[in-house]
């Protein structure tokens, strides 16, 4: 007998198979974003916290700054109405001098700077697991993994390149990157460049005096760093996130008990944390002196 396939039901399987892992890129955006919160929070913190006539005498002062010079009274302090409690400034270039702040107010601004201190650990947090997950994937990384140091430190993300036996990452005594070492600093810097933080860059050697004369590890050191920051710009990062590139020779080294260890050769990218970067940007501010006052020059005698 005959079977008519014909009639047969046709079955049709469909598999669907799950996404993988997206990485830690969403944590960054997300830090950012609540970031931006705070901010927004922060401006209606102090919006609040003015009085209605210190609103008024801003926004007198932004609609023509030029007709103000010095500082004012508030009009709830002045003489004969106030409480006998000391004068609250407005001054007129551009800040609000407030009483001296409560105990309350000074409470608060603490709070507020840990919580963007909480927001700027989450980001760097965020940014080295997604760098561990890039190694752990990338074919161009993977292979030394070995050779990246990744961990957090006071100063923010330290990112260390360092050198392995039989397998440098510069040419020896100079500052010439290996290929495999400019492939390695092209892929950090597609990932560093995804925070604002700006980067501390330092290089390190080992204790080795160089054949060179009047060419030492410290200006070794120094041209490797910064062999190390145009490699980061050429792989997309940019100019103006480098806040530091230093050459410490073999003064810090990596093993304290082996002085010649190749690891003690090696780059140190430290993605800043604010208060790192606010300590630094201190540091290389110089204030200019004052200018010096001419001395008054007295009026003519009356005739």
């Amino acid at each position: 007998m005959a079977i008519d396939n014909s009639k047969q039901p046709i079955i049709i399987k469909k598999i669907f198979k799950g996404g993988g892992h997206h990485g830690g890129a969403w944590k960054i955006a997300f830090a950012d974003f609540a970031t931006a919160m705070m901010a927004f929070f922060m401006l209606l913190w102090i919006m609040a916290s003015t009085t209605k006539d210190q609103k008024a005498a801003i926004s007198l002062y932004f609609k023509n700054p030029s007709a103000f010079e010095g500082a004012s009274t508030a009009p709830s302090q002045a003489q004969g109405e106030g409480s006998g409690s000391s004068s609250s400034l407005i001054s007129f270039d551009g800040a609000v001098d407030m009483a001296p702040e409560s105990p309350s107010s000074v409470l608060d601004a603490q709070q507020v700077d840990a919580a963007a201190e909480a927001l700027d650990q989450a980001r760097l947090e965020a940014l080295k697991e997604q760098i561990e997950e890039a190694v752990d994937k990338s074919d161009i990384i993977a292979p030394y993994k070995e050779q990246l140091l990744i961990d957090i430190v006071s100063e923010g993300l330290r990112i260390q390149v360092v050198d392995k036996e039989n397998r440098p990452m510069f040419d020896s005594g100079s500052a010439q990157l290996k290929s495999y070492t400019d492939a390695i600093l092209k892929e950090l810097a597609k990932m560093i460049n995804q925070v604002p933080n700006r980067i501390s860059l330092t290089g390190h050697t080992d204790s080795k005096i160089l054949a060179r004369r009047g060419f030492s590890n410290w200006e070794l050191s120094a041209d490797r760093a910064n062999a190390a920051r145009r490699t980061l710009i050429a792989g997309g990062m940019r100019e103006d996130k480098i806040g530091r590139v230093v050459g410490f020779a073999d003064t810090i080294p990596f093993d304290k008990n082996a002085a010649d260890n190749p690891i003690n050769r090696r780059i140190s990218i430290i993605v800043l944390n604010k208060k790192a970067d606010d300590t630094i940007h201190e540091e290389d501010t110089v204030k200019s002196p004052a200018p010096a006052e001419k001395p008054a020059i007295p009026a003519p005698p009356a005739h």
